[in-house]
């Protein structure tokens, strides 16, 4: 029985990481604006399962104008804004970074196209060590982990005001 276990645990791996990679890539989601022209975001975590640490260094896509990695920071005024991280993030090795909601994030400029609940969006994660890793990402379809509300998040001084309804 421990045998039959060991396979399918090996016979996972083997799927979910590319061959020479310690990275994974756990419970991708994104959202975008319903229209053209608009922005969208890709949220995940990503774990470094090897002895060295690795940078996620970038991010490309074909569905929008521009591709880039994000985060939240508290401007001077202490309201939060969303910036370029060119830089990317180092994931030591055997730790996680979560990419999520009001925090860590990829972000795309200039959608190209409306998108679908549904619809799976080709997003290249460029990793120092790991190469390039192209995961599929459902577009509107958020894994129960991150069901968190919007109101829960911590955003500094930075106020959400509820939709309007029509």
């Amino acid at each position: 029985m421990f045998a039959l276990k060991a396979l399918l645990v090996v016979s996972a791996a083997a799927f979910a990481l590319p061959a020479s990679a310690e990275i994974r890539i756990v419970n991708p989601y994104m959202i975008a604006s319903p229209v053209a022209g608009g922005s969208g975001a890709a949220f995940f975590v990503v774990e470094n399962t090897g002895p060295g640490d690795d940078r996620l260094a970038d991010a490309s896509s074909t569905i929008s104008d521009m591709t880039q990695l994000h985060t939240h920071i508290a401007n001077a005024a202490g309201m939060m804004q969303m910036v370029h991280v060119p830089e990317g993030w180092v994931i030591p090795a055997g730790a996680t970074l979560a990419l999520a909601r009001g925090s860590h994030h990829v972000m795309f400029m200039g959608m190209k196209a409306p998108l679908k609940v549904g619809d799976m969006v080709a997003l290249t994660l460029k990793f120092e060590t790991a190469g390039d890793i192209v995961v599929e990402i459902p577009y509107g379809v958020a894994p129960a982990v991150d069901a968190m509300p919007m109101d829960a998040m911590p955003m500094g001084n930075m106020t959400m005001t509820p939709p309007v309804k029509p």
